[in-house]
C-alpha cells in the first residue's frame, strides 16, 4: 500500500502528505533567441506563502511568466495540484486555480475601479464576492464608480490584487506588489497577504522589497542567473543573512 501511495504521489506530482500546489522542476524560459531560465526547481505547499528573491534581471519575473505559459518558449515541467501545464495554453493554466498579479499592475484606464474588479472571468468556485472584496479594501469601496486613471498608485495595485480575488484562483502570483508604494499602502498590503494566507490561499510573490517581505514569507528562494541557488525556511533568516546580502546587498 505504501508504494502505491508514494507511485501515485510521484505520478500526480503531489507529494505523500498531499500537501505541495506547485511543483516546478528543471524549467527552462526563452524570450527569442534568448535563454532566461536555465533549470529552475522549486516547490510550493498549500497554503504557503514563498518568495523569491533577487537582484533585477535574475529570472524571477520570468519565473511567474513562464508558470502561466507567458514566455516565448518553455521546456520542463510544471506542476499544478497534480496537473502537468507545460504544453497547456495560458488560458488552461489559469483554469487550474491561478491568478497573476504583474507588476505593470493592468489596470485599465476607460473601466471604473468596479469595471475592472467585475473583468476577469471565473476560474473556480469560492471566489471572493464584491462585498468581501470591499470589505478588504475599503479605499475600492469609496473609489468604486473612479475610471482607472484617476486612481492613486496604492489604489491600482489594490485594485490589481483585489481583482484576482473574485476569480475563485487559490494559487496567487504577485510580482513586486510593494513597489513604489508609500509606507502605509505597504502595510496595508501586507495585512492583506496575511488574511490570505489565514483564508488558505497560496501565495508566490516576487519582491525587492525585502523587509516587506521577510515576515510574509514562510520559506524563501534566491535566484541568480535564471536559476535557484538557495531555498530555506522563515526559521532560517538570521542563519542566511551572510548569503542575503552576497546575493542581494541586504
Amino acid at each position: 500500500m505504501a508504494e502505491a501511495t508514494t507511485a501515485t504521489a510521484h505520478r500526480t506530482g503531489l507529494d505523500e502528505s498531499g500537501t505541495e500546489l506547485l511543483r516546478v522542476s528543471g524549467l527552462h524560459a526563452f524570450y527569442g533567441e534568448s535563454h532566461i531560465l536555465h533549470g529552475v526547481d522549486f516547490s510550493v505547499r498549500r497554503g504557503e506563502v514563498v518568495t523569491l528573491l533577487g537582484r533585477n534581471g535574475a529570472g524571477r519575473t520570468t519565473t511567474l511568466k513562464a508558470i502561466l505559459g507567458l514566455v516565448g518558449r518553455r521546456t520542463g515541467s510544471v506542476m499544478i495540484n497534480g496537473v502537468e501545464a507545460i504544453d497547456l495554453p495560458p488560458h488552461k493554466i489559469a483554469q487550474l486555480g491561478l491568478g497573476y498579479c504583474p507588476e505593470e499592475r493592468g489596470i485599465f484606464a476607460s473601466l471604473s475601479c468596479e469595471e475592472n474588479l467585475l473583468l476577469p472571468p471565473t476560474v473556480a468556485s469560492g471566489g471572493m464576492t464584491l462585498e468581501e472584496i470591499y470589505a478588504m479594501f475599503p479605499n475600492l469601496r469609496e473609489r468604486r464608480s473612479s475610471p482607472g486613471t484617476r486612481l492613486s498608485g496604492g489604489e491600482q495595485q489594490m485594485l490589481a490584487v483585489a481583482r484576482i480575488l473574485r476569480t475563485g484562483a487559490r494559487l496567487l502570483l504577485l510580482d513586486e506588489i510593494s513597489e513604489g508604494l508609500a509606507p502605509v499602502i505597504v502595510q496595508a498590503l501586507a495585512r492583506t497577504i496575511r488574511t490570505l494566507r489565514d483564508k488558505g490561499l497560496t501565495i508566490v510573490m516576487v519582491e525587492q522589497n525585502f523587509r516587506f517581505a521577510a515576515p510574509l514569507a514562510d520559506r524563501f528562494y534566491v535566484m541568480e542567473h535564471g536559476r535557484i541557488v538557495e531555498g530555506f525556511a522563515a526559521a532560517q533568516l538570521q542563519d542566511k543573512r551572510a548569503l542575503l546580502h552576497e546575493y542581494l546587498g541586504v
